[in-house]
């Protein structure tokens, strides 16, 4: 994948990758950001996490981060090349978050086909929100990843009968079952993914993954109420950044 064909592919699929986009020699300090954030958040979630969890969030909160660390992730949300891709999907886009995917403790835990609007939304809104505005994930492995499988176009396209009664676990159905379209996409130590929340996907488990998310969103307000002033930059971080991307 090409930056040139990127935004004709997203727009079709709802996904792409591109392969070595951000050089694996610059991605060892992020990744020894991400592991002290998530020895912290572990101690401090003990319970949630030897029980269920397969993710975090809000590393820039400033929680367990110095501020030297959280200004090399906003770096890294302001790295030149990755927002250029990020803007030929949504036009002045604007940095909403973060969340860290790990393995759940549990080996036989299931992953789970989902879209992220279905826990804040009703059937008739989840439809709705396939119109737009467009909530973005940018996925940057830290270890070399078994990746994400999802339903091409699902991001434009509401499900067949098959794909909601698994998702939501009708008439006996899990949402771990496998589905007919799905495409998995592993991931190496320098690509990036970037895919719509909105479609539908499950993360896939193994190899003690460990993959930064960051979230960006259209400025619609939908969306950017979302977006918490503890996950942004302090006025001294920002002229090292990408203004525009921030509140």
């Amino acid at each position: 994948m090409t930056l040139n064909s990127l935004g004709a592919t997203y727009r079709q699929c709802g996904v792409v990758k591109l392969d070595g986009l951000l050089a694996p020699s610059k991605l060892g300090a992020v990744k020894l950001v991400a592991e002290q954030f998530h020895r912290l958040w572990c101690a401090d979630n003990y319970e949630f996490y030897t029980t269920k969890a397969i993710n975090s969030s809000g590393l820039t909160s400033g929680q367990y981060l110095t501020e030297k660390q959280r200004l090399l992730l906003f770096k890294l949300v302001s790295h030149r090349q990755l927002v250029s891709a990020v803007k030929q999907v949504i036009p002045q886009p604007l940095f909403v978050g973060t969340q860290l995917f790990f393995d759940p403790v549990n080996p036989k835990q299931p992953n789970y086909w989902h879209r992220d609007p279905q826990y804040d939304l009703s059937i008739e809104d989840q439809k709705l929100a396939l119109e737009g505005p467009e909530p973005l994930h940018v996925r940057i492995p830290l270890t070399a990843d078994p990746g994400i499988e999802v339903i091409p176009g699902s991001h434009k396209t509401w499900d067949s009968d098959e794909e909601l009664q698994v998702r939501l676990e009708l008439n006996g159905h899990k949402n771990s079952e496998n589905l007919p379209n799905g495409i998995e996409i592993p991931l190496q130590l320098g690509d990036i993914l970037i895919f719509s929340a909105n479609m539908i996907h499950r993360g896939l488990y193994g190899n003690n993954r460990l993959v930064l998310d960051l979230l960006y969103c259209q400025r619609d307000t939908q969306l950017t109420k979302f977006i918490q002033v503890t996950h942004q930059p302090t006025a001294q971080m920002l002229p090292y950044l990408d203004r525009d991307l921030f509140l």
